[in-house]
């Protein structure tokens, strides 16, 4: 198992990117240190200009991956989301208990997130701080329809159907599975922002947890009625 785990490729739709940056060197530390810059100096401050000086290459040279920054703002978000996926895939799959597998997935949309070694050059914790403090960013313009008719967003949209479904095996006659589901995976981005800058407007902290709100929160929003 552990020797297929190693092998798991995170796919990406194809229309984001205009090289696969998977399949060079380049394309890799393209990713690995636009994570770090980004989760550094934000969004709105990074340039592929900075982002050339820190690894060396002209800033053409990541033109050929990514016709802008935003295409590659939505690359790391939808590889983010896949790898959620996966984790919930990898993490829920042997779990025949609805509830117990319920809260699992629960916790894997919410949690903290933690190194994962079998992908060495993207740093998954840099990683979520980006999509908790950026992801909006992605899909909050005026191309997103066309850019949703792309797949450009078919990551995300998994990993909330997939959540769904898991809502649904719980319990099959809640009606709003997939509206509870993305409230869900977008609340927990909201709680852990604001547990770090708006301590004030949420019960968060270093003691209860997103998970443990959102846990509560769903199972007695979807209580079986026996």
């Amino acid at each position: 198992m552990e020797k297929l785990l190693l092998n798991i490729k995170i796919e990406i739709p194809k229309d984001i990117y205009l090289k696969d940056p998977e399949s060079s060197s380049l394309g890799k530390k393209i990713i690995e240190k636009s994570i770090i810059l980004i989760e550094d100096i934000g969004f709105e401050s990074f340039t592929f200009k900075k982002l050339g000086k820190i690894i060396g290459s002209n800033e053409s040279s990541i033109y050929r991956y990514f016709e802008s920054k935003h295409k590659l703002l939505v690359y790391l978000t939808s590889w983010y989301w896949s790898w959620i996926e996966y984790q919930l895939v990898i993490e829920t799959n042997s779990i025949t208990n609805t509830e117990e597998k319920l809260k699992k997935a629960i916790q894997i949309v919410t949690r903290t997130t933690k190194q994962d070694s079998k992908f060495s050059h993207i740093n998954e914790v840099l990683l979520n701080q980006i999509v908790i403090n950026e992801n909006s960013k992605s899909y909050l313009t005026k191309d997103v329809d066309n850019e949703n008719k792309e797949g450009y967003f078919m990551s995300y949209k998994h990993v909330v159907q997939r959540f769904s479904n898991i809502i649904q095996d719980y319990n099959s006659l809640y009606s709003y599975s997939l509206s509870l589901a993305s409230t869900i995976i977008e609340g927990a981005l909201h709680q852990h922002f604001i547990k770090t800058h708006f301590t004030s407007i949420t019960n968060c902290n270093k003691h209860i947890t997103p998970t443990d709100f959102f846990t509560d929160l769903a199972l007695k929003t979807i209580e079986k009625n026996e």
